[in-house]
């Protein structure tokens, strides 16, 4: 088990699980039903033998991790492999379903999971026909979409499964569509997000356009909290 933090999260968590897969729990003291789950996840991760580990954060110490996932209710437990989110739940569960998501987690990949290990197109659609509801290749396929404009094609095939973090920033990517070039200057990130943030409050449509820009940014880029911040401030 690790405890991580805002600062060690991309690698203890994200980057780990490209090697391992990882149960990232989040969690705070004050959180009944947290103390209450706790147990069990490190019980039930330790007995895979190292083929999981689990990750803990407490969200009141670290709360960027948790602005920048969206977390709104806690526990909130996610599976990751190959630094993507493959599966989740909320709210303190029963041992035996516990158990049922670590196993899903350790599991032999499956060919639909080799398919997507392969990465290209051609693989990804092949993985989705052996699997329609693979969110790997869900979320993998709508990417390279929003890469070459067919961002329609991306939301469709986003619509197919639970929204993940991932999954919730491709699809703000492909939201954005031409805007997101201004996603590689920094600068014009800024510009852009301060001037929507002017608008935010009675405008629908800017209010969507800034959260799209954070929720494409990604979790790591310390922006994210600090725009959060402001848009709680302006719209409350």
């Amino acid at each position: 088990m690790t405890d991580v933090t805002d600062a060690t999260f991309a690698t203890a968590v994200v980057e780990r699980s490209k090697e391992v897969p990882v149960v990232l729990d989040l969690w705070a003291p004050w959180c009944a039903p947290c103390r209450t789950l706790g147990p069990i996840l490190e019980r039930v991760v330790a007995e895979t033998g190292g083929r999981v580990e689990l990750a803990k954060l407490n969200i009141e110490d670290n709360p960027a991790v948790a602005d920048a996932l969206g977390v709104r209710s806690i526990p909130l437990v996610y599976a990751l492999r190959d630094g993507q989110v493959v599966d989740q739940f909320l709210g303190a569960r029963p041992e035996q379903e516990v158990r049922e998501f670590v196993g899903r987690l350790a599991a032999v990949a499956s060919p639909a999971d080799l398919l997507v290990e392969a990465g290209d197109e051609a693989s990804l659609r092949q993985a989705l026909e052996l699997e329609p509801d693979h969110v790997g290749a869900v979320v993998a396929l709508a990417a390279l979409l929003v890469e070459r404009g067919a961002g329609e094609e991306a939301l469709a095939l986003l619509a197919r499964i639970p929204e993940t973090p991932e999954s919730r920033r491709v699809a703000a990517t492909a939201r954005l569509g031409a805007e997101r070039s201004l996603l590689t200057d920094p600068g014009a990130v800024e510009r852009r997000l301060d001037d929507l943030l002017e608008r935010v409050k009675g405008d629908d449509a800017a209010r969507r356009e800034f959260l799209d820009i954070l929720d494409s940014l990604g979790p790591d880029d310390p922006r994210v909290g600090v725009y959060r911040r402001a848009l709680t401030t302006r719209l409350f």
